[in-house]
């Protein structure tokens, strides 16, 4: 009776955490340690889900005194993994297709380049050929970043180089925005605190007229910085304020961390839409570069405010090898008016 009874306790108790570690929104819990670490990796996590299943069944089978224990158990992993299924689903496992580019679209490449490892040359390349209007590079220096706008510039698309730094002791405490030259003239505050440990970068049109570009990087939700980071969102939200934002970067977050800041309709944060969200690319890992994308965590992103739409976006794959831990997006956003 008492071993029936702390089995049925345990199995209530598990299917409990799962349930939390699956949907923490329900819960607001979605920014709590380790919840949200998890739910940055549902893939992985379903993936390793099926494998204790399948390790639970062959218990079941060859333990006639545990059979019902470990059915049990086998079960309630079987939904957990499911439900991670059925939301990834949902969110898209990648959709490359771009509609035909128009005069007033603006093409966006964000790249989080691990200290200008990959070198200037690759990352111009991959703009070049993107056809990128607007290119953002967290953990890129200025010297870098100058680099790059110059190689893009010589190739017939010319760009000005952005770069907030809080300290030069690490590459990581930079952050560089390329914008091209055919969007206007715009000013940025170099010396304006933004997110809280690694620098942001807001670009606002010097004639008022064209969008507000924010190249964003919020600090990774780790042991000691957790505070930071939830702040970090928030301010990300306030940046997304406006009627005319782009906004792209490694937000170091997914979907799932931004339960209670959209404001807007249909918006992730504030007022921005994620592109990755409307074109059905949002479960497609953007981090680590070394795990297969499916297994990975979307915490790269595209946004914008409801004034513009996605007609085109895809993490780009082929860059694995580069040396960032990374991958590049880039998406395509046309004028929904």
């Amino acid at each position: 009776m008492i071993r029936r009874t702390l089995a049925a306790i345990i199995i209530v108790v598990t299917a409990l955490a799962l349930l939390v570690v699956a949907w923490p929104q329900l819960f607001g819990a979605a920014r709590l340690p380790i919840l949200a670490q998890l739910v940055s990796l549902r893939g992985a996590a379903a993936s390793v889900g099926f494998g204790i299943v399948a390790l639970l069944v062959i218990v079941a089978l060859v333990s006639a005194r545990v059979r019902r224990f470990a059915a049990s158990m086998a079960a309630i992993m079987l939904v957990f993994c499911l439900v991670n299924l059925v939301v990834l689903s949902a969110r898209g496992f990648g959709d490359t297709a771009f509609a035909d580019r128009t005069d007033s679209d603006v093409t966006v490449l964000s790249w989080n380049t691990l200290g200008d490892l990959p070198g200037a040359d690759t990352i111009a390349q991959l703009a070049i050929e993107a056809g990128a209007d607007v290119v953002v590079l967290p953990e890129t220096s200025r010297a870098a970043g100058e680099a790059v706008a110059a190689l893009i510039s010589d190739a017939g698309l010319p760009m000005i180089a952005h770069t907030t730094s809080y300290d030069e002791v690490s590459k990581a405490r930079s952050t560089t925005l390329l914008i091209g030259v055919g969007l206007g003239e715009y000013t940025v505050d170099e010396l304006a605190r933004t997110t809280s440990v690694l620098p942001s970068v807001v670009a606002s049109p010097a004639d008022g007229s064209g969008p507000t570009i924010v190249a964003v990087h919020p600090v990774a939700p780790i042991p000691g910085e957790m505070a930071h980071w939830r702040s970090d969102l928030q301010w990300v939200k306030d940046a997304c304020s406006g009627d005319n934002v782009i906004m792209a970067g490694d937000f170091n977050s997914t979907l799932d961390h931004y339960a209670g800041l959209g404001v807007a309709p249909g918006a992730a944060v504030g007022n921005c839409v994620d592109a990755a969200a409307t074109t059905d690319n949002a479960a497609v890992g953007t981090w680590p570069s070394a795990a297969p994308a499916v297994l990975g965590a979307p915490i790269d992103h595209v946004m914008s405010t409801p004034n513009w739409r996605a007609t085109g976006m895809r993490v780009i794959t082929t860059q694995d090898d580069s040396g960032s831990d990374h991958r590049p997006i880039v998406a395509q956003l046309t004028p929904a008016d």
